[in-house]
């Protein structure tokens, strides 16, 4: 069985829920597909101070809002609903998940990011008990305890900012000299007791049912230690999640990301893109302005144009 849609949505973090809501404000019958829960890595922030409009704003408590603002403006969401493949149809996509199959005028890809991993010994192992890559899902389990986490960017140091306040002792590795993070953070990690291990890389994640230590080693000398943890938060980057566009012949750069014009539109007339998956400054304000201008542009190519007949 087949579901009619004139215009499918991939993905619900802040690009996806945007376009949500003006697809619904115009009038499309559209639905939102979400592998996870909706609200993307923004969901993960555990604050946010440079989002227009809130000074300070958890990122799940701004996500709920923007969730709910487009199931109120009639926009259908389906959480925990992965898609598996996009396939062109004629002139239409066929959309297929892991449980249903659409036909749908037009496609918008806000599949956004996913974290990197770092590949080493006792990380798959040990996912989930001891090893996170969000800190705000997982910091609180860790309360007193000792935990480190590994990154030198504003992620990382938001994360070890906001696990000192939880945790008894905060370890930051990074395996430069230098944060690649805002000033700020530099300032804010030592006034915060966070203890910083410059040079510094995991070798591996140790532990026999749960995390218990790391071995980390100095890249500059070489020497090699281990740490008592109880948890790693791990924070070194994403990789867009661009695998469907691929799939259907949309054109990527070399890392990944989707090449989209101002319109937000791809090389395939019907699939637009937005949010983190395009690439650029990765900020929740460019992802929601983006999301609205590839609902709008779907909609105008839904509807022929402004005045055009609805298909």
């Amino acid at each position: 069985m087949t579901v009619e849609k004139q215009l499918v949505i991939v993905g619900a973090g802040p690009a996806g829920l945007s376009a949500g809501i003006y697809a619904a404000r115009f009038g499309l019958d559209a639905v939102v597909l979400e592998a996870k829960v909706s609200g993307g890595q923004a969901a993960e922030a555990a604050v946010i101070e440079n989002y227009p409009g809130f000074v300070r704003v958890r990122g799940m408590e701004l996500m709920d809002v923007m969730r709910k603002e487009a199931e109120g403006c009639g926009c259908e969401i389906h959480d925990l609903e992965p898609v598996k493949k996009l396939e062109r149809e004629g002139r239409r996509f066929r959309v297929v998940s892991d449980s249903e199959v659409y036909i749908a005028d037009a496609v918008i890809i806000a599949t956004g990011r996913e974290h990197i991993r770092l590949g080493v010994p006792g990380e798959e192992r040990l996912g989930g008990r001891g090893v996170s890559y969000c800190a705000t899902c997982d910091g609180p389990l860790f309360k007193g305890k000792r935990v480190l986490v590994v990154g030198g960017g504003n992620t990382a140091c938001s994360e070890a900012l906001y696990l000192s306040d939880v945790a008894g002792e905060t370890h930051l590795v990074h395996r430069r000299d230098d944060l690649r993070a805002e000033s700020y953070y530099k300032k804010a990690l030592t006034d915060k007791g966070v203890r910083i291990h410059w040079n510094t890389e995991v070798k591996e994640i140790e532990g026999d049912r749960l995390v218990n230590r790391i071995r980390l080693v100095n890249n500059k000398t070489g020497e090699e230690s281990r740490l008592e943890v109880d948890a790693v938060f791990i924070a070194v980057g994403f990789r867009p999640v661009s695998e469907i566009a691929r799939g259907v012949g949309v054109v990527v750069e070399g890392d990944g990301y989707i090449i989209v014009d101002r319109e937000q539109k791809t090389n395939i007339e019907g699939i637009f893109a937005a949010g983190d998956v395009t690439g650029g400054v990765f900020q929740i304000a460019t992802a929601v302005g983006e999301g609205a201008a590839a609902a709008v542009n779907a909609y105008l190519y839904i509807r022929g144009g402004w005045y055009g007949a609805s298909k």
